[in-house]
């Protein structure tokens, strides 16, 4: 499902210049009180490989055509908990379902950090179709895998800075179809220093939004 190292890399940079988070929250440290910030937009980024490394935030850009040629996401509709989207970067089209978890619990508790979002992200140039990304607000424990559990099933993930992806992409299918047939999906992880996190993702909407993506990006 996935596409070569230097491609994901290339794709990740391009979604974070499109959905910039400011670097000065992205560094804030998740045992100190966060000043106020304003609502910002996800990054949707492919699952990398597992010996890449992660790119560096990419600074934030204004409302319009980013530099790389690309544009701003467009809402094609919100189903329930999920939004549908679809963007255009470097002359291919993206589209991706994409929601913010219902509750999100970190141990200790009222830690704070960025906000979360799961993604799934259809790229037809690429040949990948739905594939499952997470952004939980925090640098993931280096090493650590993380997990999402969706009724009685729970699938690992493989982490790399503040994303985490189905570890098995045999899985991933799977767990796509899980999701659609389910009521919730819980994430969970371990910061870099040592926090726990547990965010529970309604799944209301899920499915119409991913047929949504589905007819616009066959």
């Amino acid at each position: 499902m996935g596409i070569d190292r230097p491609r994901r890399l290339v794709f990740s940079l391009l979604v974070w210049t499109a959905f910039a988070v400011p670097a000065a929250a992205q560094q804030q440290p998740d045992n100190e009180t966060p000043a106020p910030t304003k609502p910002v937009k996800p990054a949707a980024a492919p699952r990398p490989a597992a010996t890449a490394k992660p790119p560096a935030p990419a600074p934030a850009v204004p409302a319009g055509p980013t530099a790389s040629g690309g544009a701003k996401p467009t809402l094609l509709g919100q189903y329930g908990d999920w939004g549908a989207y679809a963007a255009v970067q470097g002359g291919k089209k993206i589209c991706f379902a994409l929601a913010k978890p219902a509750s999100a619990v970190t141990t200790p508790p009222n830690r704070p950090r960025n906000p979360s979002y799961m993604f799934i992200t259809s790229r037809p140039a690429d040949k990948v179709t739905e594939e499952v990304s997470i952004i939980v607000g925090y640098p993931f424990k280096t090493g650590s895998e993380a997990s999402v559990d969706v009724g009685s099933t729970s699938f690992a993930l493989y982490t790399q800075q503040d994303g985490a992806w189905i570890k098995n992409a045999t899985e991933e299918t799977q767990l796509v179809g899980a999701m659609r047939g389910g009521d919730s999906a819980v994430v969970k992880g371990v910061s870099a220093k040592g926090t726990q996190s547990t965010d529970t993702y309604s799944l209301k909407g899920l499915s119409q939004a991913l047929n949504r993506t589905g007819r616009d990006c066959k």
